[in-house]
């Protein structure tokens, strides 16, 4: 006679950690900032989370919204004008923004995203109204102030965008080294306005070019 087998409790058994949109979230930013957004999908999510890939969309109702609830959270370490209180109002925005762009820099790939999203959470809303405190001390009038959010923001993310997906790529500094020899071998008869410029073209640091396009639209919500 076999012997009798030993019922194993479900009692010892550990219990699921509750499931929510904060974990769902949190766990998205880990495996990014680990392995990419690349890996971050429904069905890897749910493998972590311990769960099915459908009982997912009870806190996001796609890919599009969890990667702009990721951006929010990336967002609630981000510095505000407070935090710079020393600084004028142009110098507290563009430390803003390039604090924005900063972040954005370490994921390109959510860079990219972001640039089709609208995101809504509550530390995007804090980024707006930080921005538009600050436009509005420089004398910025509503409307151009409101509209410049657009044209800021877009600036910041895909300069982030751009500046990931190039570093990311093997290819990137030799087509870099490609185009300044085309530029500098140009003749000036056949390309005159490359010859007068050729000095400029690439001159300068990449923070010195952010902060230039920032002053840039700045001035242009101000005109």
């Amino acid at each position: 006679m076999s012997p009798r087998r030993v019922p194993v409790s479900r009692r010892d058994r550990p219990a699921k950690a509750p499931l929510s949109r904060e974990a769902m979230v949190g766990t998205a930013v880990d495996i990014m900032r680990a392995e990419g957004l690349e890996r971050v999908t429904m069905r890897r999510l749910a493998a972590e989370l311990d769960t099915g890939p459908a009982s997912l969309y009870v806190y996001v109702r796609n890919t599009a919204e969890l990667h702009g609830a990721i951006l929010d959270e990336l967002l609630a370490g981000l510095d505000h004008p407070s935090d710079f209180a020393e600084q004028g109002w142009r110098d507290r925005l563009i430390a803003l923004l390039t604090a924005y762009t900063i972040t954005l820099y370490r994921y390109p790939s959510l860079a990219r995203s972001v640039l089709t999203l609208r995101p809504s959470g509550p530390h995007y809303l804090r980024l707006i109204d930080s921005m538009l405190g600050l436009l509005h001390a420089g004398g910025v009038p509503l409307k151009q102030a409101a509209w410049g959010i657009d044209i800021l923001l877009q600036q910041a993310t895909s300069s982030a965008a751009e500046h990931g997906s190039r570093d990311q790529a093997l290819e990137s500094a030799e087509e870099e080294e490609e185009l300044r020899e085309a530029m500098a071998a140009a003749s000036a008869e056949a390309f005159p306005h490359i010859d007068r410029a050729r000095d400029e073209l690439f001159s300068g640091t990449g923070e010195e070019r952010m902060r230039w396009a920032f002053d840039t639209i700045i001035d242009g919500l101000r005109a």
